[in-house]
């Protein structure tokens, strides 16, 4: 596939389609006593397809593509109007049309090929421990009935793994990943602005995008408030999980602010920070700490020269989300103790994060070295058989025992120490990025201890595509390196 020609010329058919096609659209629905609001969505979006095709039928722009329907569509609250065994939501359709694409040029085109991660040691370990499991669970999964359950989580997890490679096969150049960081912080400060608004006023705009041509409600989340506040919901499927993934992209706003040097990034970085807020959850307020502190760890002297804007911060916080600091200050310091706090519930199918760990635990013991079997917890819908944990580093050591948690610790670990490596090797504008990705890592990694991360699939697939991110810059990195020493001489006698 080829990028954009600039300068190209419209051809007189492009002219014609473009004029005509939108006139026949609505003389047909006006005919027909179709509603307009559906039209113009397909009208507009057919245009802008006719008039960046180029663009957005380049890498760059499929990955983009890709990228504002996992940001902007909420997954499980919208599907399409096709009757399949499972839900068609639109996430699903542009993971497989671009996989397809891309699979199809692995075949076909010379210039396309299936590169290295760099992180297929604890990958594969994972892949391992995760079907491993599941065929030394085979028995119990048939018993509790959960085959399709299992095939699904499997399937969610391949499909983590698939965008991963497939952006670090396509996506090679500079320009294209700072593209794809601008983009993605761009969007996210928006959200998290539209974030900020649902906290105050209960409003959230994604809940009315069955607006949009072949977009169905599928099922509305009704999320409690907590403190008689709204919890901000956004795109995401808890507020938990958009918190979280607005932490994932703050540090590359920062990579941003301190490079390009221009307000509007500083300002995406106050959006993101407000709406880390606007949840009211504990997990994004911890990941927020553990951002702050590898930028202390890789660049202690430009940290320590923003602390002076902590005070204005909280200045905005105060009056863009009242009461937002007291009241996270009161679920940090509950009554009681906050162990004494997450102790509570025990028996129930949600108690309390330590009320978890002793029963899970001697639960685990049983099946030490492959769990329980990948996926086969069910704790949603009409037959539940294990309680919600709110801990994902938990769940992964029950369900895929010793092997699966090792090799997931295996990749946060190897992913962290390249990437703090590389950051302080190269103390230029670029090695920013690498502190940047390395925070946005660390910060996901440390959150999966207070919540089921890959429960919710929004996050997930963006902590997967930063660290699609961190490999191609690594690579580039180490080419970087390698045409840098100079090659050997021979001596002449």
């Amino acid at each position: 596939m080829r990028a954009v020609v600039r300068g190209y010329e419209r051809a007189p058919v492009l002219e014609a389609a473009l004029l005509a096609g939108p006139l026949a659209a609505f003389t047909l629905a006006l005919t027909m006593g179709y509603p307009l609001a559906p039209v113009a969505g397909a009208v507009a979006l057919g245009t802008a397809l006719l008039l960046w095709h180029r663009a957005l039928l380049s890498w760059q722009g499929l990955v983009a593509t890709l990228l504002l329907v996992i940001l902007l569509i909420p997954i499980r609250r919208y599907r399409m109007p096709v009757e399949l065994p499972f839900e068609l939501e639109p996430y699903r359709v542009a993971v497989a049309v671009i996989a397809a694409l891309w699979i199809s040029s692995l075949l076909i085109d010379p210039r396309v090929r299936l590169r290295y991660s760099g992180f297929e040691a604890p990958l594969v370990l994972f892949g391992v421990g995760a079907i491993g499991s599941v065929f030394a669970n085979g028995a119990r999964i048939d018993a509790l009935a959960v085959e399709s359950k299992v095939m699904k989580e499997l399937t969610f997890f391949a499909s983590f793994i698939l965008v991963l490679y497939l952006i670090v096969s396509v996506v090679r150049s500079t320009g294209a990943i700072d593209f794809l960081v601008r983009l993605l912080v761009s969007v996210t400060s928006v959200v998290a602005l539209l974030a900020v608004v649902e906290a105050r006023t209960g409003l959230n705009p994604f809940d009315h995008l069955d607006l949009i041509p072949l977009l169905q409600p599928d099922q509305q989340l009704d999320i409690a408030t907590r403190g008689g506040r709204f919890r901000a919901l956004g795109p995401s499927q808890h507020p938990i999980a958009l918190g979280a993934a607005f932490v994932v992209v703050l540090p590359l706003a920062i990579y941003l602010g301190s490079t390009i040097k221009k307000r509007r990034w500083w300002l995406a970085v106050a959006a993101l920070a407000l709406g880390i807020l606007a949840p009211f959850a504990r997990t994004s307020v911890v990941m927020l700490l553990v951002v702050c502190l590898v930028f202390l760890w890789l660049r202690p002297k430009h940290t320590r020269r923003l602390w002076p804007a902590i005070l204005p911060l909280l200045v905005v916080v105060h009056f863009a989300l009242p009461g937002t600091i007291g009241s996270l200050k009161a679920s940090f310091f509950p009554k009681g103790g906050l162990i004494a706090d997450q102790s509570q519930s025990v028996g129930s199918r949600g108690q309390g994060r330590v009320a978890d760990l002793g029963p899970t635990l001697t639960q685990w013991s049983e099946r030490p070295l492959f769990g329980n079997g990948f996926g086969s917890r069910v704790v949603t819908g009409e037959t539940p058989n294990a309680q919600i944990l709110d801990n994902q580093w938990l769940a992964t050591l029950l369900e895929t025992g010793l092997a699966g948690a090792f090799a997931l610790a295996w990749l946060f670990v190897r992913v962290i120490r390249r990437l703090a490596a590389a950051a302080k090797k190269d103390q230029s504008e670029r090695g920013w990025l690498f502190v940047a990705l390395a925070a946005s890592i660390a910060a996901f990694g440390l959150g999966m201890l207070t919540y089921d991360a890959f429960s919710f699939i929004q996050v997930t697939f963006l902590f997967f595509i930063v660290l699609a991110f961190a490999s191609v810059e690594l690579t580039r990195a180490a080419e970087r390196d390698a045409d840098a020493v100079p090659a050997p001489t021979t001596r002449r006698f």
